[in-house]
């Protein structure tokens, strides 16, 4: 019967597959030979096969047990990771850590933040959202996060902890392509000539921007739901607008976007606005949330 299988004899069978002998493998457990020996004649005997050839010098895993070791393997794995979040759970580490990020932030600064974290913290989960405008201050504000990357000055929420991180830079694009990406930078553009065309403008998910407008210029917009949507449209030629220079740097240099001509939208048409990690303070953050927090921190300094 299987019932009576033992994760000892499945940790013992593994471990003599790995070092290729049963004198290895009880070196490894700190365990006399026949022990092991012993271990896994008993494993093959519930199972009713053979796992090793011991004809030769050293024992051979056969067909059946090379087909067995990755089950043998996968049972461990999972046992090894419910000790790991029970013994998290003891010590308070949080089982998900939910993270809201403007559209704004790099997003591979986030991703590598994060497997640090997972490093020290392997049985934590990530539950990952990407919004623009007020969408961080609402998730944190709705407890539908635990963290938020916010960018800009235009929200906040006496609710709310801000603590600064870095600044991100934001450039006033348009495609080579567009009537606006033809003009020669000697003709500068005006107000005017930007408002004569179309202007791509995110839109934001909430309600707190209800009534208000971040830099509107022209009277005729193509509003869009993410990031990547708008660095589409702009590239398309359908409009132009502000992106994060992390997001078109590459598009800059091999001259599919550039710049737009004019001063009224920052040196170079160029701005930048200060990102910041935030958290509600009547919720503490746990021990993955602060290890992301510092992983973010010095990758911010670096």
């Amino acid at each position: 019967m299987l019932d009576v299988l033992t994760l000892d004899q499945l940790r013992t069978f593994v471990t003599v597959a790995e070092c290729g002998s049963f004198r290895s493998a009880a070196a490894q457990l700190s365990r006399v030979q026949s022990a092991i020996s012993h271990a896994v004649a008993n494993l093959e005997a519930e199972l009713g096969v053979a796992l090793f050839d011991r004809t030769g010098h050293r024992p051979v895993l056969t067909a059946e047990g090379q087909s067995l070791l990755a089950n043998a393997r996968d049972i461990l794995l999972r046992v090894d990771a419910m000790r790991a979040r029970a013994r998290g759970l003891g010590e308070g580490i949080e089982l998900e850590l939910p993270l809201t990020v403007d559209t704004l932030f790099p997003i591979g600064m986030v991703g590598a933040a994060l497997t640090k974290m997972r490093a020290a913290y392997p049985s934590v989960s990530i539950r990952l959202a990407v919004e623009p405008l007020g969408g961080p201050i609402a998730s944190l504000i709705d407890k539908r996060s635990s963290l938020a990357i916010v960018v800009g000055e235009d929200f906040r929420d006496p609710r709310i902890a801000l603590e600064a991180i870095s600044s991100v830079e934001q450039v006033a694009v348009v495609s080579v392509e567009h009537p606006l990406g033809r003009r020669q930078s000697r003709n500068r553009i005006s107000l005017q000539d930007l408002a004569d065309h179309l202007q791509i403008v995110l839109s934001d998910p909430t309600p707190l921007t209800e009534g208000r407008m971040f830099g509107v210029l022209s009277p005729q917009t193509c509003r869009v739901t993410n990031q990547d949507t708008k660095h589409a449209m702009i590239l398309a030629g359908l409009g132009w607008g502000r992106l994060p220079f992390w997001q078109v740097e590459r598009d800059l240099r091999e001259r599919r976007l550039v710049r737009l001509a004019t001063t009224a939208l920052g040196r170079r048409s160029q701005v930048a606005a200060e990102a910041y990690l935030a958290h509600r303070l009547d919720q503490p953050l746990g021990p993955a949330a602060l290890a992301f927090r510092q992983a973010l921190m010095q990758m911010a300094e670096a």
